[in-house]
């Protein structure tokens, strides 16, 4: 692995693109839950009942209960290695992108900067009413949050079964992968749509699209370089000692 990875950081350092999509493998080595609702009121409700317009429309009050549950579990939760170390490689790199599938926010904690959460991101509120999106980090918002400004009911600004994800963001996405010299996926297969997308066609541009993966995904055979392990352990290892 050792011979990959110095491989891989002479491609970065090399690079003047770099783009790199994350999923949930990197936020899980903090310590971030699938939200699967183990227990309490959450377990007779499965999340694709909750997290749609239908059931916000329906219910707003259980919906922002279920989402202040959701934020209470990760308030504490802190961002890892390899979250900071994206962040550093972003300082180093003259183009660099960060497309996330994570609605965590760990990524924004940790510093990076040029980031696309396609997913949106759990820390966020947007306002039914006026559009406004504002950053809160307070766990519990209550059952009916408002608009500072409008006063119009907030929800959370993040991409509910059934809504069209933000064709911006998505836009962006597309073009970061296919303009990019590498690519890194980290901690996910990307064999959904539209994240799927992204590899391929930074491979087909003459990218070096790079995998880090606790195990090995569909996506492996693909890429051009996989390398196995934690996140935390592998991807600082490309930003250390950086000449």
């Amino acid at each position: 692995m050792d011979n990959e990875i110095a491989r891989l950081k002479g491609a970065l350092i090399e690079a003047q693109r770099v783009a790199v999509l994350t999923g949930a493998g990197i936020s899980a080595e903090s310590g971030v839950p699938t939200f699967r609702g183990e227990g309490g009121l959450w377990r007779k409700y499965r999340s694709q009942e909750l997290a749609t317009p239908e059931a916000f429309a329906a219910n707003p009050g259980l919906a922002w209960e279920f989402y202040n549950w959701r934020r209470s579990l990760i308030n504490d939760v802190e961002y890892n290695p390899a979250h900071k170390a994206l962040a550093e490689l972003e300082e180093k790199v003259p183009r660099f992108t960060l497309i996330s599938q994570n609605v965590d926010g760990l990524h924004l904690r940790a510093g990076s900067k040029n980031l696309l959460e396609i997913h949106g991101n759990i820390w966020k509120v947007r306002c039914t009413r006026c559009g406004k999106i504002a950053v809160d980090f307070t766990p519990d918002l209550g059952t009916s949050p408002r608009c500072k400004d409008c006063k119009g009911l907030l929800r959370p600004h993040v991409v509910w079964f059934g809504e069209n994800l933000d064709h911006d963001i998505l836009q962006a996405a597309l073009d970061a992968s296919m303009k990019c010299d590498v690519m890194l996926v980290i901690g996910t297969s990307a064999m959904v749509q539209p994240s799927a997308s992204f590899p391929v066609e930074a491979k087909s541009k003459g990218a070096l699209v790079a995998e880090i993966n606790i195990e090995s995904t569909p996506l492996s055979s693909y890429a051009d370089i996989t390398l196995l392990g934690k996140a935390g352990d592998i991807v600082p290892r490309l930003v250390d000692n950086w000449h």
